[in-house]
């Protein structure tokens, strides 16, 4: 949520910036016209409280025939109190809502665009080679395996599910432990086991309420929401609380299932696992102080890049122009690895500066020194990776003549000695 101060201050200024997202100068409008209606709103009822206070400090000193007058105005003015209360109750929800929809402001750095035509490559690792025999999608690989059963996925759930079986099932577990190891052991971040459903007020911290209520899963019943992303968990465990500012920075770090409707691709990758309703990921959250949030993103994308490297698949780091932020974002970076069998440049992680756009949601400000005014911190976000794109790009990239693919080298001590998954005789 952006603060409203700001708006009411320089109007101008947010209204330029939103306008590098490509949100309409009414939207900012439309918020200006309710907050200023709240605020008189707001002014005329302590107006109507204060002249309620004074008459009943004067009751006592009145003779009974003005008492009974300035009942007669006591018992109108509430019932305008009342009035008012109703009222300024409506337009109070009608500016939250209204701010709730607003999306965040780009950082001054980010490269103004329309869409991800305007994205910019800003570096690549790894020489993308050319295989020396005809590279197969990833489904056709895994078929023959015998490790991606696609039919009885279907059946058990239906279409974008998927099984994946027997070694497919220990690569893909292999990836997540190894993950987590790199998270926890070489960069600093405290791994957390969070539910996989939350409250209401845990996906408004983070932005994904109201705006994408239409592409989460939810127990209506009982006001669950199955987790798009563990961003939502992790970014909320320290919601309405202040934090002593030696404890930050914050690295937190968790493995889950994430459940999203993929209502936006329709028609689009109907094919193989790249995308589902159901898929697995290791996020990362930073909570950082927030004059150190711009230094702690190039961190965290290299936090990204270190497992690419480490899978040794060409991958590159793309830029995000101001029109293809996502909404909590003020500024992204995405990770693409390469999958020669679809031809395609897959993201596999996304690390986002969401600055006080999340936390202001979620009321997490921490205490600059002792005594001082509690401040926002500002949160960051980005996957460590996200499967099944990193698993796509294994076996793509590791895949040989004989139809057998290679175990990356560094994922072999979490396989039980398999080193080579062979096609079925």
């Amino acid at each position: 949520m952006l603060d409203i101060r700001l708006i009411r201050e320089q109007p101008g200024f947010v209204k330029a910036e939103l306008g590098k997202c490509g949100v309409e100068p009414a939207e900012l409008d439309r918020v200006i016209e309710a907050d200023a209606e709240r605020r008189r709103l707001q002014h005329e009822l302590d107006e109507m409280r204060a002249e309620r206070t004074r008459v009943s400090k004067e009751l006592g000193r009145a003779s009974a025939e003005e008492r009974e007058a300035k009942r007669a105005g006591m018992r109108a003015l509430g019932d305008r109190i009342a009035a008012g209360e109703q009222h300024l109750s409506k337009v109070e929800k009608r500016c939250e809502d209204l701010m709730l929809n607003l999306r965040n402001l780009p950082r001054p750095y980010v490269p103004v665009g329309k869409s991800e035509a305007d994205n910019k490559i800003i570096s690549s690792e790894g020489k993308v080679r050319e295989l020396p025999f005809k590279a197969l999608p990833h489904w056709e690989i895994g078929e023959r395996l015998g490790i991606i059963d696609f039919d009885r996925g279907v059946k058990l759930a239906g279409t974008r599910f998927y099984v994946l079986m027997g070694v497919g099932a220990r690569l893909e577990r292999a990836l997540i432990a190894w993950m987590l190891d790199v998270k926890t052991s070489g960069q600093g971040y405290l791994e957390v086991y969070p539910p996989l459903m939350v409250n209401t007020p845990s996906v408004i911290g983070t932005g994904h309420l109201p705006k994408f209520g239409d592409t989460m899963y939810r127990d209506i019943e009982e006001d669950y929401w199955f987790v798009p992303t563990a961003e939502v968990p992790l970014t909320n465990l320290y919601r309405n609380e202040i934090l002593e500012a030696e404890r930050l920075p914050i690295y937190l770090t968790a493995y889950t299932p994430c459940f999203r409707r993929e209502k936006m691709s329709a028609g689009r990758d109907v094919r193989g696992i790249k995308r589902g309703h159901q898929f697995d990921k290791v996020e990362m959250v930073k909570l950082v102080k927030p004059e150190t949030s711009d230094e702690e993103l190039n961190k965290l994308v290299d936090d990204a890049c270190e497992i690419c490297r480490a899978l040794e698949i060409p991958f590159r780091v793309v830029q995000l122009c101001t029109g293809d932020l996502g909404f909590a974002s003020a500024a992204t970076y995405d990770i693409e690895m390469w999958a020669p069998g679809i031809g395609e440049w897959l993201e596999v992680s996304s690390c986002s500066n969401c600055t006080d756009f999340q936390t202001r949601r979620a009321q997490v400000r921490f205490r600059p020194a002792k005594g001082a005014k509690p401040e926002l911190v500002h949160s960051l976000n980005g996957s460590g990776l996200g499967l099944p794109r990193t698993l796509i790009a294994v076996l793509e990239n590791y895949q040989q003549a004989d139809g057998s693919v290679v175990i990356p080298k560094v994922l072999r001590p979490y396989m039980g000695g398999v080193e080579v998954i062979e096609p079925r005789g």
